[in-house]
């Protein structure tokens, strides 16, 4: 016998938004006393919508200790995972199978991962409920015990979720070995000096960048760079580092605080010259209102700029510093964007095209193969805006916030 927890919530979506989006987190939980154990606990959130949903993982081990795990359910409609992150995870039939990403493989007892996939379905998209961690149903209802080795010390099983064990946390945000690591705390004058220089590509108006010693998220100084609308008014400072050979998967982490919400115009805050477009520039800024990939040789998207697919973006929250992590795989042309901890699914391409997020940006590109970071402010109709960069990190491994 088991006990689920099982909460369906419907919530609206503008009148721009074709599809009704629908919300269930579905509990896992111990079994009622007298029954055998679980040894794991899953809450599965997924976000759906006509035709798509994201579902977000978390798994809780009860058991001992595991070095590496793997989680199994089964889905009872005709959904299809197409993409995933923090996790690999494949499916069969109706089976699926997540295994962890190797950072966040070990969980002691009571400890923690999350993970996330996005997937499509036509009729029916109900949530699973045959959890199994390592062969050993989450419900407790029998299975195949994970082999493992019990920890010295049993720590509660209660521990509260905003402590999970350190292996569980998402990449270090420590710089490591990391081509570029600047928090400015090095520029001496109010103008951008040593590794970092002023450009403007092709033109350059009234926008203006300086270091600021007034306003950082860590130590002393940042990067101010106030933005002018209207295309040949951008600013961007560019860092000397040579980033043609990071990789094959090159990874970025900023802070970022801006004052004025994205506007529905095109603007630019982060370009890379890309040689796989003969130098012209692999783009993050944002459209509609949400965060935004741009391909400058096609002017592609990602994710689509139908109203479906800006809603599987998120907008840049303002007047915070937010952490804003992305990874560029050189080699198959993937791209993964995370705001916090969080994955935007919108701005995901994993080189299978999904309809109103990476169909357009998959058909017409090939793998980017960027070579140098420029931080500014490029507008290309309307959208003044004040912004600054902090603890900007590049590198071939991940970098966490």
């Amino acid at each position: 016998m088991r006990t689920r927890v099982l909460r369906l919530l419907r919530r609206p979506w503008t009148a721009a938004v074709a599809a009704v989006a629908v919300v269930v987190s579905v509990l896992v939980a111990m079994p009622a006393s007298g029954a055998a154990a679980a040894t794991c606990r899953v809450d599965y959130t997924v976000d759906a919508w006509a035709g798509g949903y994201t579902a977000r993982v978390r798994v809780t081990n009860l058991g001992p200790s595991v070095n590496d795990w793997r989680l199994t359910w089964t889905y009872t409609g005709d959904q299809q995972v197409t993409s995933a992150w923090n996790a690999t995870v494949t499916q069969t039939g109706a089976s699926v199978v997540a295994v962890d990403a190797g950072w966040n493989g070990a969980l002691s007892t009571g400890g923690t991962a999350e993970f996330g996939v996005q997937g499509t379905w036509r009729s029916a998209d109900p949530v699973p409920d045959d959890f199994a961690l390592n062969g050993a149903s989450c419900g407790g209802d029998g299975g195949t015990p994970p082999t493992t080795t019990p920890p010295t010390t049993t720590p509660p099983t209660t521990a509260p979720p905003s402590t999970p064990p350190a292996t569980t946390a998402p990449p270090s945000a420590e710089c490591g070995d990391a081509v570029i690591c600047s928090g400015f705390e090095d520029q001496a004058g109010p103008e951008p000096s040593g590794d970092w220089r002023l450009t403007a590509p092709d033109c350059q108006g009234t926008g203006a960048v300086a270091v600021d010693p007034a306003v950082a998220h860590g130590g002393g100084r940042s990067l101010r760079v106030d933005g002018r609308a209207g295309y040949c008014n951008h600013a961007f400072v560019t860092h000397a580092a040579d980033l043609s050979s990071v990789g094959p998967v090159l990874y970025v982490r900023m802070w970022v605080r801006h004052t004025t919400a994205l506007p529905a115009s095109h603007v630019t805050f982060v370009s890379m010259p890309d040689s796989a477009q003969a130098g012209r520039a692999l783009r993050v800024g944002g459209q509609n209102g949400a965060l935004q990939w741009n391909r400058e040789s096609d002017d592609a998207t990602l994710p689509a700029q139908s109203p479906a697919g800006v809603a599987l973006s998120r907008p840049l929250p303002t007047d915070s510093w937010q952490c804003l992590r992305f990874a560029v795989d050189t080699s198959a042309g993937h791209l993964d964007t995370w705001l916090g901890d969080e994955q935007v699914p919108g701005l995901h391409a994993d080189g299978v095209p999904t309809q109103d997020v990476d169909q357009q940006w998959l058909a017409r590109g090939t793998a980017p193969r960027p070579t140098a970071l420029r931080l500014g402010w490029e507008s290309y109709a309307t959208g003044d805006d004040t912004l600054w960069f902090d603890d900007v990190a590049m590198g071939s491994a991940p970098i966490g916030c």
